[in-house]
């Protein structure tokens, strides 16, 4: 259930506090008091968007928070879990909202930060909302389909339906892919064909665009190589003022050296290490400046191949890895427009195969469906009598379609509302105000067969008075004794039938209006119902009649 919920700064509300109880909570008061707003909190609680304009006037942002206490939070869990949030403790979920007039808004589950996306998911286990503007909803075929497959359980059904149409689409789209004018085909194949012989001819497999440059870059510079390589090795060695005799004239003045300074005694070897050394690398430089030769056409050659790489790569790809990978792509293009007709004439088999596959799934779905209208028509006819709909009818009609995504049947459901007459589309022929009651109707129906704890009916009763209130109240607290409900009415012939009874006011205070909501019993509720009955001035008739509705001594 919904137990606590705390707005600030929302439209009017300053800050308000409410305390939910299990079973039907009634919310009543004048109009334009700010009964929406808990409506409008909730949503925000649910994932809807957030609108900075419903931020308190001088505010900079508005915080929604709401607490649910849940005998299980099985389904929850495996969402916040997937979510990487932290599960539900001892059956608890916390939700905090925060919408900032910057535009920088927050959302909290269980103490750590969330997305719209998980509070929708997280919603549609927590709370059904139906508002004044969802009415019309029960009048479209898609809600009305969904209503058929809740009643009947049929989620495997859908999902097995499902997952053949999504094969057959995905075939058919592979064919597409491949179908085409023949000409344009052809053409294509031209195409590629070239490419990959010109890829082919540039022998792209055994290139290594890293040593072509380096063997450019030394046979393009060959004779400067060697001048460097010479000029080196007489540094080191030829010259008269080499380093190695420069080496050698040191070395003679060690022994006497060493005579006059103990530790000078090895210096003798580290010379003489140092001279081997330069002879080593005398012969390095100039064996590897010997080996460099000027060829002239082995560089018109690089120069040829380095040329015919960069062409290819302007077409191609950035690199040789790139370049072999668009002709291993080009290859597989080719063999498939090669074998284009067989791989047609495979596709149409297996499109044929799974159309099978469709038509039987959604053949099953058919009769299932069928067999739950008729269940779930006499389920909601008993309601609608409860509903005051004395002698009233209602059918489930199910026409054949072309498969789409959620099988092969337009539903559609028909009402005859009075005796003697023809089931009729309920598009058709109902007015708003028998809608309302078809809807809770139905929602009383679906009650015994979802998990949702909380049903929350904003002016479920529009449009009725009278009986047809008091009946709607009972049929909500019927609901409410498996559900918790949360109903704002305006009848109180629904108001006398809630458990828990709140009242919403406005009043001034420093120039500012505020809401308030506080819930009422006793006497207080009594003078509400009677408010209600017959506007601001209490008459003692009213009050009776008030207390009377309410079971109250006199």
């Amino acid at each position: 259930m919904l137990s606590n919920l705390h707005i600030r700064n929302l439209a009017i509300v300053d800050e308000v506090k409410v305390g939910f109880s299990p079973g039907l909570n009634v919310i009543t008061g004048e109009t334009g008091a700010g009964k929406s707003m808990l409506a409008d909190a909730l949503n925000l609680i649910l994932g809807e968007r957030a609108d900075k304009s419903i931020i308190r006037s001088g505010e900079t942002q508005c915080q929604v928070e709401a607490l649910f206490s849940l005998a299980s939070t099985a389904a929850l869990d495996s969402v916040l879990e997937e979510a990487g949030l932290s599960p539900c403790d001892e059956g608890n979920l916390i939700i905090r909202r925060i919408v900032a007039s910057s535009g920088a808004g927050k959302i909290i589950v269980n103490d750590s930060p969330a997305t719209v996306q998980i509070l929708k998911r997280l919603g549609m286990l927590l709370v059904d909302m139906h508002g004044p503007h969802e009415h019309q909803s029960l009048l479209d075929p898609t809600f009305q389909r969904d209503v058929l497959d809740a009643y009947g359980h049929l989620t495997a059904a859908v999902e097995a339906y499902a997952t053949v149409y999504r094969k057959l689409l995905d075939l058919q789209a592979d064919r597409r892919a491949i179908d085409g004018p023949d000409q344009e085909t052809a053409a294509r194949l031209d195409m590629l064909r070239f490419q990959i012989t010109e890829l082919d001819a540039a022998d792209l497999e055994h290139t290594d665009e890293d040593a072509l440059r380096q063997e450019h870059l030394q046979n393009a510079n060959a004779a400067r190589i060697i001048e460097l390589g010479d000029a080196i090795c007489n540094a080191l060695l030829e010259e008269d003022a080499s380093a190695f005799n420069a080496l050698a004239v040191a070395r003679r003045s060690i022994p006497e050296l060493a005579e006059l300074i103990p530790d000078g005694r090895g210096w003798a070897d580290e010379i003489e290490a140092i001279s081997v050394q330069i002879k080593e690398l005398a012969a390095a430089v100039g064996a590897e400046a010997r080996r460099i030769e000027a060829d002239p056409e082995r560089l018109q050659w690089l120069e040829d191949r380095m040329a015919l790489l960069q062409k290819l790569k302007r077409k191609y790809g950035a690199d040789v890895p790139a370049m072999l990978a668009f002709l291993e792509q080009a290859r597989q293009q080719a063999r498939d427009l090669e074998t284009r007709g067989e791989r047609l004439q495979a596709l149409d088999a297996q499109i044929a195969e799974a159309l099978r596959g469709v038509e039987t799934a959604g053949g099953m779905l058919t009769r299932e469906r069928r067999t739950c209208s008729t269940a779930l028509a006499k389920a909601i006819t008993v309601q609608l009598h409860d509903l005051g709909f004395s002698h009233a009818r209602f059918g489930v009609t199910i026409n054949p379609c072309p498969p789409s995504a959620y099988g092969m049947d337009i539903i559609d459901y028909a009402f005859s509302p009075n005796p003697g007459e023809t089931l009729r589309s309920l598009k058709d022929i109902a007015s708003s105000g028998e809608i309302s009651r078809v809807m809770l109707a139905v929602k009383t129906v679906l009650a015994g067969h979802d998990r949702i704890p909380v049903l929350f009916f904003d002016e479920i009763d529009a449009n009725l008075g009278g009986e047809m209130g008091n009946a709607v109240g009972r049929k909500l607290a019927e609901v409410a004794g498996s559900h918790q409900v949360i109903c704002i009415t305006h009848l109180p012939q629904v108001a006398v039938h809630g458990a828990t009874h709140f009242v919403v006011a406005k009043a001034v205070q420093d120039g500012r209006t505020r809401t308030s909501i506080r819930p009422i019993q006793g006497d207080t509720r009594a003078e509400e119902v009677a408010r209600m009955l017959g506007g601001k001035d209490l008459t003692s008739v009213t009050l009776r009649h008030a207390r009377e509705m309410l079971h109250l001594p006199a």
